[in-house]
């Protein structure tokens, strides 16, 4: 949080706006596509655009091709499960708790089930004090 602002909420920290991947699309895709916007996760998204999960770069290699699975032929929908998300209005200590207690470093913000932002680790340095920020990285990469 800054200096002054206690009551900041996920609005103020998430970068808005994220493409979803749709569940249909295969992990070669979206690594593609993660690719060419210089992100590390996506949000996936059903037919209606409501967001249904999150597929992280990592999810790929560990879920898909350390599994030997071939990332042409496994599709978001087999990965995404269990959204973990907050509202815009979600205060920002709740949405760090909820990224500590899930170990996530990725975190989509919905509204009326559709994505609006993502709060990232480099949101996070950015409007964090130092020592929050470090707690932060401690307790989320302490059981990494």
């Amino acid at each position: 949080m800054t200096a002054g602002h206690p009551h900041e909420t996920a609005r103020d920290v998430m970068h808005p706006g994220a493409e979803c991947l749709s569940l249909h699309e295969t992990l070669d895709r979206a690594a593609q596509m993660m690719r060419d916007r210089g992100v590390g996760a996506l949000p996936v998204c059903g037919p209606d655009d409501r967001v249904v999960g999150i597929i992280t770069d990592r999810d790929i290699v560990i879920k898909c091709v350390a599994q030997g699975h071939d990332p042409a032929s496994v599709r978001a929908a087999d990965l995404a499960t269990g959204l973990v998300s907050v509202t815009p209005d979600t205060p920002i200590q709740e949405a760090l708790d909820q990224m500590e207690r899930h170990q996530i470093k990725r975190l989509p913000v919905v509204e009326s089930e559709h994505i609006v932002g993502m709060i990232t680790e480099a949101d996070l340095a950015r409007h964090l004090p130092d020592d929050q920020l470090a707690e932060f990285v401690h307790r989320v990469y302490a059981r990494d």
